[in-house]
Formats: structure tokens, C-alpha cells, sequence
């Protein structure tokens, strides 16, 4: 498809031969190191792997802190006050002033088969959706739709500690669905059925008692919000693609901006 008018175009076209635009090689053809095991290991980009990379950082850190404390935890099961420590999601703290938590919340994980399945899923659904969408409207849908996912809990049950990625990747699921409602033929319908399958499945999972259905809900709604507002990318360049450019790093600068206000509440009740 040229990047410019949207034309489907033949793979070796290196100018679209309807608007005259040069096209660059397909980003599935750029991509090193490739699939793994002919596809079954999808190939994850350089951005889901940050993400990964944050979140079993985090993840180690906040174990072994737990293992420490008297209420135990540890890898398989992280106590909420370690949580809390750490950057949960916890409607007093937030309502004190500390907004950051609704940042910091979609990077930590209350267990190991809790980041295992969070971790699967993302780097089985990132990279598609930076593939369609381009990296910096991703970094946008999915920072966005944590912070949505954990305001809407944080208003449903603020009481409730609550982390985890999950958010974020409902917000992931919403994107592919707005790709299918906006592209309306027989692909487009294809993606808007696989993914609503894919919500019908979460949302039944959320059932399950401790599972914060509200985060889930608001991340999945903030997502689709998001995308379907963005659309796809244009040709690479343009205005509106510098926008989004921008609007990434100033994600990306909220993501590290909480992390310090964190590290320096943190550093404090420690002394």
C-alpha cells in the first residue's frame, strides 16, 4: 500500500504509480532478525522489547524487595504493600497528589504468571500494531490507554491496589478494532472479528474475582478512542506524522518524568 495515497501498489514498485511517490521497501521486508521458527515466534520490535525489558526490570526489582518484607511474596505472589511501594495504582495515594501512579501502575506485575501472560501477549500484539500504526502512534496508544485504564479503575475502586500491563494491551486490542471499523472490506472485517473476539475473551476473564475489570474496560475505550482518531500513517515527513513524532516523546517524557517523582517519593519513606 503507497504510504501516500493508499493505492495497493506490487512489491517491487519503487514509485507509486499513481501519485508518483517513492516508496521505500516493505517495513516486513526490513525487518532483522526475522520470524522465528518460520512465524511462530513472532519477530518483536525495538519498542516492544523496551517495553518487555521495563517490565521484567521492574518486575525482578520489585520481587526481590518483596522477599524482604514481612509479609513475604517473592516471585510468585508480591505483596500489596511492596506494590504500593513500588508505584500500584492506590486512590489515596493519588488522591494525595501522587498522579504518577497511574503511570508507573501499567509497568509493575503482582506475580510471575501474571507478567508471563501480560509479556506473551504483548510481544504477540505490539508489533503488529506498530506495524499498521507506526511506532510513535503506538507508543501513544499504549501509554494512553494505561493512564486511561488505571483513571477508570482509580474512580471504579480506588481503593483497590491494582497493576499490571493488561491495561495497555486492551488498549492494543481497541486500535486493531478501530482498524477494522475504518476499513470497511472484507480484510477490515476480518480484524474487527478477530480482535472483538479477542475483547469478548478479556472481559469474560475479568470475571474472575481480583481481576480489575475496570482498567481492562477504560484501556480497551481509550485505545480504540486513540486510534481511531489517529488513523494509519501518512507519507513519512508530513506534519501530521511529526505531530505524532512529537506527541511520542512527550509520552515517553511523562513515562520517565513519573519514574523520577516515584524514585524521589520512594527514596524518602525509605530514609
Amino acid at each position: 500500500m503507497c504510504p501516500h495515497c493508499r493505492a495497493f501498489i506490487t512489491v517491487k514498485d519503487k514509485v507509486c504509480p499513481y501519485c508518483e511517490e517513492r516508496v521505500g521497501a516493505r517495513a516486513i521486508d526490513r525487518r532483522s532478525p526475522a520470524d522465528l521458527l518460520g512465524g511462530l515466534i513472532p519477530h518483536a520490535r525495538f519498542n516492544t522489547i523496551v517495553i518487555l525489558l521495563a517490565n521484567f526490570g521492574l518486575f525482578l526489582v520489585s520481587a526481590l524487595y518483596s522477599m524482604r518484607a514481612e509479609t513475604g511474596g517473592g516471585f510468585w505472589g508480591i505483596d500489596g504493600g511492596t506494590l504500593i511501594a513500588f508505584g500500584a495504582k492506590f486512590g489515596p495515594a493519588i488522591a494525595a497528589g501522587q498522579w504518577w501512579r497511574l503511570v508507573t501502575a501499567g509497568f509493575l506485575h503482582g506475580g510471575m504468571l501474571h507478567i508471563l501472560m501480560n509479556c506473551w501477549v504483548l510481544f504477540d500484539l505490539a508489533p503488529q500494531v506498530e506495524e499498521i500504526y507506526g511506532a510513535s502512534r503506538m507508543w501513544v496508544i499504549y501509554l494512553l490507554s494505561s493512564v486511561g485504564g488505571f483513571y477508570l479503575s482509580n474512580l471504579w475502586n480506588p481503593m483497590s491496589p491494582s497493576v499490571g500491563a493488561s491495561a495497555a494491551l486492551c488498549g492494543l486490542i481497541g486500535a486493531m478494532i478501530a482498524l477494522g471499523l475504518t476499513h470497511r472490506s472484507a480484510l477490515g472485517d476480518a480484524i474487527r472479528s478477530t480482535y472483538i473476539r479477542w475483547a469478548i475473551y478479556i472481559l469474560v476473564f475479568s470475571l474472575i474475582p481480583g481481576i480489575d475489570k475496570a482498567a481492562h474496560i477504560g484501556g480497551g475505550l481509550t485505545g480504540f478512542g486513540v486510534a481511531y482518531l489517529a488513523g494509519t500513517p501518512r507519507y513519512e515527513g508530513s506534519p501530521v506524522e511529526r505531530l505524532w513524532q512529537a506527541g511520542a516523546w512527550v509520552c515517553l517524557g511523562l513515562t520517565g518524568l513519573s519514574f523520577a517523582f516515584w524514585y524521589l517519593w520512594f527514596s524518602h519513606i525509605g530514609q
